[in-house]
């Protein structure tokens, strides 16, 4: 399995994705530091890593900690769940695996424990984030892999494979599976401008499976609905709002109003961490704008004029009523998804 992110004990390994697919690089993050700018360069990115990383982060950041007593130590704790906190602020993901690490600390700090018994706690946690997420991928895949007929042709919009998780995959998951399960599965992944997170990464990593794989530019997506070629579309989330609304990367809404126009089935795979109960809609959803560099620029080369303004959102949100299921590793909602989602949600969280 490819490994997206690794836990060495005084540093946290992971590949450098904006390198893919010309060359495979890994980078060693020593700090939480160093750390919080891989997350925030996209060093690392997908909301499921983005969350590991940042336990990651936390626990590295304490395991160098020079700190003797508890006081400071919490005080530098707090400082480290801050400065992740401040990296992205779209992938829910990355909020809920700072909460663990919190609640990790404060259940040790309340037993008594001592800063060396804290800090293996925090790395036991964040090690653990990291195996469930696996493990959570590969569940998510065999619920969405029934949804998937034994020949299919499926649309996916960005990357959330293995590189956006701890491994496997969300929406590559569900694709994963079905190949896994002999269904005949050829895959059509947008290529996702303008960071083009399909064309390098999606790509990448299916060609290395062996599954056929062909990238089309996004406004593409229309045209080969409409002449029947794609069976359905399944796509990964950054936050899911409370009732169903999906935030994920930018160009993911037309291509999901394209498929209800089309009477295509628009799937959604995210694990539980993804969806926060604590938003009502869409409209609460923060959208992060990155830098311009993005849009008028591929590597060196310039694409637009220097007066022209840019815009670069990161991510649209999908209304819930253009998204036929969401596949998490807990089972399937379908709308309404103000119960179905909350009905999920109940299963304890953690074992």
């Amino acid at each position: 399995m490819l490994p997206t992110i690794e836990w060495k004990g005084d540093s946290v390994v992971m590949i450098d994705q904006r390198k893919l697919p010309a060359s495979e690089i890994y980078v060693t993050c020593r700090t939480a530091n160093d750390v919080a700018r891989a997350i925030k360069t996209m060093i690392i990115r997908g909301a499921p890593a983005i969350g590991v990383a940042a336990a990651m982060g936390i626990a590295l950041g304490m395991r160098k900690s020079k700190a003797t007593g508890t006081k400071q130590f919490a005080t530098e704790f707090q400082k480290t769940c801050a400065l992740m906190a401040a990296t992205r602020p779209t992938a829910v993901n990355l909020f809920w695996a700072i909460d663990c690490m919190k609640r990790t600390f404060a259940e040790a700090a309340q037993a008594g424990a001592s800063v060396g018994e804290i800090t293996d706690r925090l790395e036991a946690e964040a090690v653990k984030i990291h195996d469930d997420d696996v493990a959570s991928c590969r569940s998510m895949g065999a619920h969405g892999a029934s949804l998937v007929p034994e020949a299919a042709t499926i649309l996916t919009h960005c990357n959330a494979g293995a590189l956006a998780t701890a491994g496997y995959g969300t929406a590559l998951g569900v694709i994963r599976a079905a190949v896994e399960q002999g269904k005949r599965i050829a895959v059509l992944a947008d290529e996702t401008r303008p960071f083009l997170q399909g064309a390098r990464l999606t790509a990448w990593e299916l060609v290395k499976d062996g599954i056929d794989t062909t990238v089309i530019t996004d406004n593409m997506a229309g045209s080969i609905m409409r002449s029947g070629q794609i069976d359905l579309v399944v796509v990964g989330a950054d936050r899911i709002a409370a009732n169903g609304d999906v935030a994920n990367k930018v160009g993911t809404y037309p291509v999901a109003v394209l498929a209800k126009e089309h009477g295509i089935p628009f799937y959604v795979a995210a694990p539980i961490s993804t969806i926060d109960l604590k938003t009502a809609d869409g409209s609460g959803i923060p959208i992060e704008e990155r830098n311009a560099r993005e849009v008028t620029h591929v590597g060196s080369s310039q694409l637009t004029p220097a007066a022209a303004h840019i815009r670069n959102p990161a991510f649209d949100v999908t209304p819930a009523k253009f998204v036929t299921a969401i596949i998490t590793e807990r089972g399937i909602a379908r709308a309404p998804y103000d119960s179905s989602l909350r009905e999920l949600c109940r299963t304890p969280n953690r074992t």
